[in-house]
């Protein structure tokens, strides 16, 4: 029989999701459902906003956070931080995680409380990636 590697359909992706979610449940006893997705309003525009959602073992898991460049340094992300910090503990969650690049966020987490676990730098693209966990 042949061995080859072939690009999946969507069916067949959603095959392997089911598969490893069946593996999962050996080690993972619970899961939480949720997300978080929270914007600052400023004079009837988006000024700044955060999107995270529940994974595994309660840790709740930022993908997005962006303030506008015009409202930096004036307290919309720490708003938007602290917020979604207290809904989170709202959703059962007790660590958050999200990561950030080198241009991006890395003295503001650490300013938040968060805690570098790890990171990364890629010398032929000229960045770093920082990767951060704080307990709730």
């Amino acid at each position: 029989m042949e061995t080859k590697i072939i690009d999946l359909t969507e069916d067949q992706i959603e095959k392997l999701e089911v598969a490893l979610d069946n593996y999962d449940r050996n080690y993972i006893t619970y899961k939480l459902q949720g997300s978080i997705s929270i914007g600052i309003l400023h004079n009837g525009a988006i000024v700044a906003g955060l999107d995270a959602c529940m994974t595994a073992f309660k840790i709740l898991y930022v993908s997005t956070v962006f303030v506008n460049e015009n409202y930096r340094r004036k307290g919309y992300g720490k708003m938007l931080i602290e917020e979604m910090e207290r809904r989170a503990k709202l959703l059962g969650a007790n660590t958050i995680r999200l990561d950030t690049f080198d241009w991006q966020g890395k003295e503001f987490y650490l300013a938040m409380g968060y805690e570098q676990v790890g990171c990364y730098k890629n010398d032929i693209d000229h960045y770093e990636e920082y990767f951060f966990l704080k307990r709730i």
